[in-house]
């Protein structure tokens, strides 16, 4: 069920805020691995109809528009690198012997007492590409690695 802006606000002090998540690889029911759920950024939340322009005969002034199906973008999770992974064991499997495990991903968006307002299930999701950041011995920074996930479909949930 949606809570309007103004109720959620009245209850909550605010609407919630983007830096209070976590990513969970739902996979046979396992606890994920606690490196496994930590993030710095995930995008690619977002969904839309595609249509087909169809012109009606005899008629010039506008053009009909008809849903034809749903797209999604990939899913992109980026981190500092992680030692000691399962995640990246599995897109190392899918990258380098081109083996699947397709699971369901949950990202959940929490309050600021940790409890969950909202989240996106991303359901059959499977790697579609794994980068790490330039190294450089002239920088400090930390080797990021970003995951991007493709997936079946998308199921916002509001809590």
């Amino acid at each position: 069920m949606d809570i309007p802006g103004d109720l959620y606000q009245a209850v909550h002090g605010g609407p919630p805020l983007a830096f209070r998540f976590g990513v969970f690889f739902l996979v046979g029911g396992v606890v994920p691995n606690p490196l496994d759920i930590r993030f710095s950024k995930v995008s690619g939340l977002n969904s839309r109809i595609d249509t087909q322009a169809v012109n009606e005969g005899g008629q010039n002034l506008f053009t009909h528009h008809l849903p034809t199906h749903v797209q999604y973008d990939n899913l992109v999770l980026e981190r500092g690198m992680a030692i000691g992974s399962i995640l990246v064991a599995e897109f190392n499997a899918t990258m380098s012997l081109f083996k699947f495990n397709p699971c369901n991903v949950l990202v959940t968006l929490f309050d600021e007492s940790g409890i969950p307002v909202s989240g996106w299930l991303f359901m059959t999701a499977y790697p579609v590409k794994w980068t790490v950041s330039e190294l450089s011995a002239e920088s400090n920074q930390v080797v990021i690695e970003t995951m991007e996930l493709a997936y079946q479909r998308m199921q916002a949930i509001r809590l």
